[in-house]
């Protein structure tokens, strides 16, 4: 494992590597462009570095397109994945091959402007930062999604057990000790932004609006988003499971107490008029118990999951730059 580096290593040495993996998913129409700026954003402050494509398994001419890019810049190199694993397993692809000092991710669609590269980077040296993450201040794009973006970052902050991540995704730059330890975290249902918060270290951030996507379509739709934001709250919060706590003991309660009333009601005379009340209670506690077997469903599957404990990626194959 390779040391982790403080102020003086980055002020004294000036050849320090910096790896930027970018995911990749059917996004053939913006990878010039993507291409482009993120070069140009690298060599504005660093010269030695490597920039890591990882295909997640594209249908399209995206993989084409970066190895033509190869060509023109032989430090980037390219992981292609044998099929589409999600976008948390490309980044972890990415992150185990990594060799630079420095180890900054980015999505692939231009929302994380690579000029941003830069500020990270000078936090770090100057500051000290062992991580830095981009904190989104504002959103552009689809109002529908950047309202689920904003309610979920809401809910988890006050439902997390983990802090000072809210408004913070993928988006950041690490030293090699950070990124160590990251590795460390051999959960198969990841949500990175949550285990980089939980390593600690020194945190600092970057403020920025993230921008709209610059072609194409989103290739995160509201269910996976969906599905990303259940793996957020069930592996850093024990709120779901806690809530089922809370209503079953609300449930005992009232309908003691409802207990208590009929007794009461039979003691003295009282006429219990109709049966609605009692199939309501009926429904009500049967769809109680439902949900609660679907939050006790959700920690058991991930619990499958760890257990079965499955590679979380597979190379199809390593463009290393060197070929000719």
């Amino acid at each position: 494992m390779k040391p982790n580096l403080h102020l003086q290593d980055f002020s004294l040495k000036n050849n320090v590597m910096l790896s930027l993996i970018i995911p990749i998913f059917n996004e053939e129409k913006l990878i010039d462009e993507l291409v482009k700026r993120t070069i140009s954003a690298l060599e504005s402050f660093i010269t030695d570095y490597e920039v890591i494509f990882v295909d997640d398994g594209s249908t399209d001419q995206s993989l084409n397109r970066i190895l033509y890019w190869q060509q023109q810049n032989r430090k980037i190199k390219i992981l292609s994945l044998s099929k589409n694993f999600g976008h948390q397993a490309a980044y972890t692809a990415g992150l185990e091959h990594a060799k630079g000092e420095l180890v900054a991710m980015m999505d692939g669609d231009l929302q994380d402007p690579p000029e941003l590269l830069s500020e990270m980077y000078r936090k770090i040296r100057d500051e000290d930062f062992d991580i830095v993450s981009g904190k989104k201040t504002g959103r552009k794009g689809k109002k529908g999604r950047i309202l689920y973006a904003i309610l979920f970052h809401l809910f988890f902050k006050n439902i997390g057990e983990i802090k000072n991540m809210e408004n913070s995704g993928n988006y950041s730059m690490m030293k090699r000790g950070a990124v160590d330890a990251l590795l460390m975290m051999k959960e198969k249902v990841r949500y990175l932004p949550g285990l980089r918060t939980f390593i600690g270290f020194k945190q600092g951030y970057v403020e920025f609006v993230r921008e709209g996507r610059f072609k194409g379509d989103p290739k995160m739709s509201i269910p996976k988003l969906f599905v990303l934001a259940a793996d957020a709250i069930f592996s850093f919060s024990r709120f779901p499971i806690r809530l089922c706590l809370i209503l079953g003991t609300i449930g005992t309660l009232v309908f003691m107490g409802a207990g208590i009333y009929v007794l009461i009601a039979k003691a003295y005379g009282f006429a219990v008029i109709g049966w609605s009340s009692t199939l309501l209670s009926i429904y009500f506690l049967g769809s109680i118990q439902l949900v609660f077997l679907g939050i006790l469903g959700e920690y058991v599957y991930r619990s499958y999951k760890e257990s079965q404990n499955r590679p979380v990626y597979f190379v199809k194959k390593f463009y290393d730059g060197l070929e000719k």
